[in-house]
C-alpha cells in the first residue's frame, strides 16, 4: 500500500477531529485519541488515522470510519448478510439486498455500519448505508457499499502494525 504521506496531526486540525469522532461515535470514542496522532495519506483520498501509534479510523470524503479491528472500541451499527454473501463481501463486493437478513432499523442513509456474516455475527467489512435500516432487506438493489474489508490493503496495514 503506497502512502503518499504521513504527518502529524497539529492541535487545530486535532481539535476538529476529535469533534467529528464525538459527532459520528459519542464522547468514549474520543478518549481514544491519546497520544500523537498520525494520519497516512493513501490512494484514492483514503487516510488511516493513528492514535499513540495504533491504527484506528480511516477516513474516506471528509467521513470517519472505525477499521474493522477498532470495531470493538468503536461500535457501529451492525448488518449481518448471509453465509452466501459473504465470500463476495470479503472480497470488495458491494452489498446488495438479497444477502441481507437482517439490519438495524436505525441505520440512516450514508451511516457507516459494521456489516457480519449470520454464522457467527463476526465482522467482515465496514460500510456505508445506501438505505434506512428498514429498508435494507428486499428482493433486489444494492443497499450498502463496500468501504473496507477483510484483506484488503487496509486490514493487511492494520495486521501489521
Amino acid at each position: 500500500m503506497p502512502i503518499k504521506r504521513r504527518y502529524h496531526l497539529r492541535k487545530a486540525l486535532l481539535r476538529q477531529l476529535t469533534r467529528g469522532v464525538v459527532e459520528r461515535f459519542g464522547e468514549p470514542a474520543a478518549e481514544l485519541l491519546k497520544g500523537p496522532i498520525e494520519v497516512l495519506e493513501l490512494e484514492e483520498g483514503r487516510e488511516i488515522i493513528l492514535a499513540a501509534g495504533e491504527v484506528l479510523l480511516f477516513r474516506l470524503s471528509d467521513k470517519i470510519f472505525p477499521l474493522l479491528k477498532s470495531l470493538d472500541r468503536i461500535p457501529l451499527k451492525r448488518v449481518v448478510v448471509d453465509m452466501g454473501a459473504v465470500p463476495h463481501v470479503v472480497n470488495g463486493a458491494d452489498v446488495m439486498a438479497p444477502g441481507v437478513v437482517s439490519a438495524d432499523g436505525g441505520i440512516t442513509r450514508e451511516e457507516g455500519v459494521a456489516i457480519v456474516d449470520e454464522r457467527h455475527g463476526k465482522p467482515i467489512a465496514v460500510g456505508q448505508a445506501l438505505v434506512p435500516g428498514a429498508e435494507m432487506q428486499g428482493p433486489r438493489g444494492k443497499v450498502i457499499k463496500n468501504l473496507h474489508h477483510v484483506g484488503d490493503e487496509m486490514w493487511r496495514f492494520q495486521a501489521k502494525g
